[in-house]
């Protein structure tokens, strides 16, 4: 599922809440951090997709859907997992501590999970389902172009050359 695999909401809301602290400036910063904001916000609508789906289905139609092994062990509560419904663990998460190679990832986790919704799409022809899954893909393309502009100021800062000025007794010296 969207909401909880490898490349799905809760992993990109804290990969890039975990990456803003490494970021060299505050542009880069704040763009991880209003992505992640947005990502949660992803991450409930996913939930509400899930739950109103599944809501009411009876015994025959969890079974026929093969949800019986996940009804087992959740009920029909929404949990994070993948589609195949292996559990969301840290191991989904990348955090480099160097920002170009951080964003290189971020970019690449927003076109993963931009394919994963044009999957999703592809699965049904439910307008209501449809309409935030076309939503939630265009975000990704969204936050893949952000990302992309968050990587060029923080390489034009990298490329700089940087003067650092220590004051001593209460005196600039430079």
């Amino acid at each position: 599922m969207q909401k909880g695999g490898a490349d799905g909401e809760l992993g990109a809301t804290l990969r890039y809440l975990s990456q803003k602290f490494t970021m060299v400036t505050p542009e880069a910063k704040a763009t991880l951090n209003d992505i992640a904001t947005e990502e949660l916000a992803h991450l409930e609508m996913m939930g509400t997709i899930v739950h109103q789906l599944t809501q009411g289905l009876t015994k025959d139609q969890i079974i026929a859907a093969g949800l019986d092994p996940y009804y087992v062990n959740h009920g029909l509560g929404v949990y994070p997992s993948s589609a195949a419904g292996v559990p969301f663990n840290a191991t989904c998460l990348q955090s480099k501590g160097d920002p170009i190679t951080d964003l290189y990832e971020d970019m690449a986790a927003e076109q993963k999970a931009r394919s994963t919704y044009e999957y999703l799409i592809d699965l049904t022809d439910d307008p209501e389902v449809l309409a935030p899954l076309r939503f939630l893909r265009e975000r990704e393309i969204v936050h893949f172009q952000r990302f992309g502009e968050a990587l060029e100021i923080a390489r034009d800062y990298l490329d700089q050359q940087h003067y650092f000025f220590i004051q001593k007794n209460g005196c600039n010296t430079k």
